[in-house]
This record gives C-alpha cells, structure tokens and sequence, in this order.
C-alpha cells in the first residue's frame, strides 16, 4: 500500500488534537479533513484509530469546557457574544437553541453533525444549569461519534485518500496554495452569508425610540416575542404585551387584524 507523507504520520495526532480543540473553541477549522486523513494513516498501521478518536474526543471535550463554564456564569449573554463572532447566521443559531429545548442533553450526541448547535450548545447547557456530569459525558459520546464517522471514512476510504495526498506531495508549494484557498474560500462565503442575512435584518428594523411612539398610539402595534423557549427562559424580559409566538408554526398568530401594524423581535 502506497505510503503517505512524512510530515503527516510525524505530526498527525498533533494535528487531529490542535485542529478540534481549535475548532470548538470557536475557530472557523473544519476538523473533519484532517480526521479523515488520521483514519487513513490508522488503516496503514501507524497508529491505532482507536486513538485517533480518544484524542478528538479529549480536544472536544476541553475546547467545550470554557463555553459551558462561560454559560453558566454569564448566561445569555455568551449566546449573545456567539451570535455576534458566529460563522452561521443568526437563524442557525436560534434553531439550535430550539433543538437544545426540544431534546435537552441528549441532544449534544449529535450537537457537532448540526452546523452552528457544537459552537452553541455549550454555552446553552451552562446557561441551562445542566450538571457537569451529565455534559461531559453525553458531550464525549457526541464527540465518539462525530470523529469515529470521520475515522471510519478515512479506513474505508484508505486508497483514494492517500491517491490525494501523494498528488498533494507531487504539487509541493501550489497544494499549500490550493488548501488556503479553498480554506479562505470557505470563510468567505460563510462571512458573506452572515453580512447578507444582517443587511436583510437592518433593512426591516425600527429602533426602540420609534417602538415607543409607535406603543403611545391608539391601537399601538401588535408585538410578537419569536425569542426561543431557551432564551425566554435565560432571559425572563420582555416587552410589556408582547405575545409569544412559535416561528415553525405555519401561523405566527391568529386573530391580528390586517390593518394593525406588528413588530417581531427576538434575542
């Protein structure tokens, strides 16, 4: 079997370890790659695939820890910071705090196969009071098996994986191009959907100012809270006679008259 770069059996595990921790401390890294790649090394001999996943399993798990820790303390306000440093749109990041309310900790087993849910859902489970115990352990079974699908794919895939990577090799220096490309390609495009999705949002926003006139008229406006069930609960405020509404109901409200104005607001 054709044998794969030097650099990467020397440095692989290194590699696997710094590229989750750095990804679920919040780094705009994709992880998956590179796990790939350690499953292939792992099908050639030169290390155990086992380890491959319990080192991935150790990185999650810390780079998880400061976001739980950081929730528990500062709550909401963490969710806040995320939306606002967040490669996904807001959007995302409200339907993962739906996800969290809807299968509490069970949901961190496949928190890190739902873009945007492995960087908020730490935070929202300190926010939440979940104990300890019960994050890391159903965090570590999460993070088993997010890296033992890429581990597998690797093994599996061993021959076409290291076809890649010899050619990587025989291109030198323009392979190092073509990786921060396609990585600088990658965050752009996340970074544009987020500027997009923000521009969208402006584009339909009042301030409070104008809110408060609008609230001094007779009718005022009809104010619907789209805040998620989580940040309800982290976050008791809310504007005086606002009514709760549910964004994947196929009505938001009934009974609002066509005529009456009506501002939505959420987190």
């Amino acid at each position: 079997m054709n044998q794969l770069g030097g650099p990467l059996v020397q440095y692989g595990l290194w590699l696997v370890f710094g590229n989750v921790l750095l990804t679920q401390l919040g780094a705009p890294l994709p992880a998956i790659p590179i796990m790939i790649v350690a499953g292939a090394l792992a099908q050639q001999g030169h290390w155990s695939a086992v380890l491959v996943v319990a080192l991935a399993v150790v990185a999650s798990l810390i780079g998880d820890l400061p976001w739980y820790y950081a929730g528990r303390r500062y709550g909401y306000r963490v969710l806040k910071l995320l939306c606002r440093i967040s490669m996904e749109p807001d959007s995302c990041v409200r339907q993962t705090e739906d996800l969290f309310v809807r299968w509490g900790a069970r949901s961190l087993m496949f928190a890190k196969f739902i873009p945007g849910f492995a960087t908020v859902a730490p935070p929202i489970a300190g926010a939440l009071r979940l104990p300890l115990a019960s994050f890391l352990g159903y965090s570590a079974i999460g993070a088993g098996l997010w890296s033992g699908a890429a581990v597998v794919a690797g093994v599996v895939f061993n021959d076409q994986i290291d076809q890649v990577v010899r050619l990587g090799a025989e291109m030198g220096g323009n392979a190092v191009l073509l990786i921060g490309g396609i990585a600088a390609f990658y965050i752009a495009a996340k970074w544009i959907e987020r500027y997009q999705f923000l521009r969208f949002m402006r584009m339909m926003r009042i301030s409070v100012d104008e809110l408060h006139g609008l609230m001094q008229g007779n009718p005022g406006p009809v104010i619907l809270d789209a805040r998620s069930a989580a940040a309800r609960t982290l976050d008791p405020r809310r504007i005086p006679g606002a009514l709760t509404i549910d964004t994947e109901a196929p009505v938001l409200h009934e009974g609002i008259p066509p005529e009456r104005d009506v501002v939505i607001y959420c987190t």
